[in-house]
């Protein structure tokens, strides 16, 4: 069983970037209320679509699911893609998760992503901008590691 860090006061992560498996994840996150339960699923659903277009360079997961809320509305997502993912060859369910008002409203996430190269600063820069919260500070983010 992975071992997280202790959350702030805030019923946050630390900051930092966590590495961890989608389980890991969604073992330490997902359980409790029936709505963690839920997101967690949406979750999966959602790392098993984008992995499966072959083109997933990094998945990080950020937001309320990752925080001691019990309740989150649903998951967010930033995901970076090979710079050879070519959005126009997806279809189907998986097209869904990279049209952000869609994803929302099907599968209950809020989902970004770029390609690798469009990362200003490159992929570790991208990665630290979504650890800072809407009031400007800032909390830990997972990515999801392969087994």
């Amino acid at each position: 069983m992975k071992r997280w860090p202790d959350l702030n006061l805030n019923g946050d992560l630390p900051v930092g970037i966590y590495q961890a498996t989608v389980e890991e994840i969604i073992e330490y996150f997902g359980a409790g209320t029936l709505q963690r339960q839920l997101v967690a699923r949406r979750l999966q659903r959602i790392y098993n679509l984008a992995a499966g277009t072959g083109q997933l360079a990094r998945f990080i997961v950020f937001g309320s699911f990752i925080t001691n809320k019990s309740a989150p509305n649903d998951v967010d997502i930033f995901m970076l893609m090979e710079d050879t993912f070519d959005l126009s060859r997806i279809s189907g369910e998986a097209a869904i998760i990279f049209h952000n008002r869609a994803a929302q409203n099907w599968e209950g996430a809020s989902i970004f992503w770029i390609r690798r190269m469009a990362a200003i600063g490159g992929e570790e820069e991208a990665l630290k901008d979504w650890q800072i919260k809407r009031d400007g500070s800032r909390r830990g983010i997972v990515e999801v590691i392969a087994k």
